[in-house]
C-alpha cells in the first residue's frame, strides 16, 4: 500500500510539537483571568477561545502543584503523564474545533502520584465536555440577559 494514501486515511498526528505547547505569559495571564473550566477528577482543565500565534487548532500547557508534590521528580512524573495522555486524545478537540483555536492548561489536582489510566480516562471525558461548553457557548444580547428569569 502507498504510504502516502495510508498518511492520507488515517489524518491523526500523534506528535506533540513546540508550537503546540502554550508558552506566551499573556496567553497563559488571559486563559486564568478569562477563561472557563471543568473538573473531571484529578484534572482541572480550563479553556479560553483566543487567537493564538500558531496554525494549530489548540496550545497547551501542563502543571502539577509544588504545594502537594514538593519533590521535583513527582512532578515531572504527573507533567509526562498529562502531556502523553494530551498528545493520544488531541484528535478529540481536534475534530470538533473546525476553524476555532483554543488555549488550554491542564492541573492535576489529586493529592498522589497518579496512574496513567487514570489521567488517560480524566482526559477522555474531559475533551467533550470542553466541546459541549463551547458549543453551549453563545453571545447573548443585553435583552437575552434581562429576560433569562423572569420570576425573579
Amino acid at each position: 500500500m502507498n504510504t502516502t494514501s495510508a498518511n492520507s486515511a488515517n489524518n491523526k498526528s500523534f506528535s506533540l510539537k513546540k508550537a503546540e505547547r502554550l508558552s506566551s505569559k499573556k496567553i497563559i495571564d488571559k486563559l486564568f483571568a478569562e477563561g472557563d473550566s471543568i473538573l473531571q477528577y484529578p484534572l482541572k482543565i480550563v479553556f479560553l477561545k483566543t487567537e493564538l500565534p500558531t496554525e494549530f487548532p489548540v496550545q497547551a500547557g501542563f502543571t502539577a502543584s509544588k504545594r502537594n508534590f514538593k519533590r521535583a521528580v513527582a512532578r515531572n512524573r504527573i507533567k509526562r503523564l498529562l502531556r502523553e495522555s494530551y498528545r493520544l486524545h488531541k484528535h478529540i478537540l481536534y475534530d470538533q474545533l473546525h476553524d476555532r483555536q483554543l488555549a488550554i492548561f491542564i492541573l492535576y489536582i489529586g493529592k498522589e502520584i497518579p496512574q496513567y489510566t487514570a489521567v488517560e480516562n480524566a482526559i477522555k471525558k474531559g475533551f467533550p465536555k470542553i466541546v459541549l461548553q463551547l458549543a453551549d457557548k453563545k453571545p447573548k444580547t443585553p435583552l437575552q440577559t434581562e429576560t433569562k428569569n423572569p420570576e425573579e
